[in-house]
């Protein structure tokens, strides 16, 4: 859990100069790409073919977060893309299970996101099938939106249910993290934090990103003491 991690969201950055942008923030962990179909949510943003050339480019590992229908369908191809991690909507599927074990048989880590009003509770038995689990604290669809506290509760259930289990799922957190939302999430138990306009809003995104690692280590660090 100490771990952490700081995935910026190209959703963020100005998509005219994308290769650019992503050296901007070659010290991340991972780029984050949100993926959007106007059909789960309502908002277009890239498809498959636009996430192969950003992973030829990319300096970094890539975190895909599908926020798409169908994902049992689409999902299995972004694997076969190559990216590090794949995430898909529990809302959006029909079988998990099934899903996030192709997932990581076409060499991919497997996740899978919960919109803010989705209960953790009925998938807490998927946890051995996942690496990661995205809990959302904003409504998928939209960069720029303020962090909601109602989720904090839902992590900090997350957080004691991996422990207990002692596997090592990453628990992930996307929508309105900054420089202060950060440590309210460390402190309920995220360890991956996706950040758009807090890194890509500001005039140095490395620094930023360097800016956001540091106060949440700390705030992990001080979690297991």
């Amino acid at each position: 859990m100490t771990q952490c991690c700081i995935n910026p969201s190209i959703l963020s950055a100005d998509f005219v100069n994308l290769e650019a942008e992503l050296q901007r923030i070659s010290n991340a962990d991972a780029v984050h790409v949100d993926v959007m179909d106007n059909h789960f949510v309502p908002n277009l943003t890239i498809g498959l073919p636009v996430v192969q050339r950003i992973q030829a480019v990319s300096p970094v590992p890539l975190d895909a977060h599908l926020m798409i229908a169908d994902a049992d369908r689409w999902a299995p191809g972004f694997a076969d893309a190559g990216l590090a991690s794949v995430t898909f909507h529990a809302e959006a599927s029909i079988a998990p299970i099934k899903l996030a074990r192709e997932l990581r048989s076409r060499g991919s880590k497997a996740g899978m996101a919960l919109r803010p009003a989705t209960p953790v509770e009925p998938y807490l038995d998927m946890l051995p099938e996942l690496d990661m689990l995205l809990i959302m604290t904003v409504e998928p669809g939209f960069g720029g939106q303020a962090f909601l506290d109602i989720t904090l509760p839902k992590i900090r259930r997350a957080r004691a249910a991996v422990d207990g289990s002692g596997l090592g799922v990453a628990i992930q957190v996307d929508g309105g993290i900054t420089e202060e939302t950060i440590t309210r999430a460390a402190e309920a138990g995220a360890n991956v934090f996706v950040a758009g306009s807090a890194v890509y809003g500001a005039d140095d995104p490395a620094a930023a990103i360097d800016l956001l690692r540091k106060e949440g280590s700390r705030t992990l660090r001080a979690a297991t003491e």
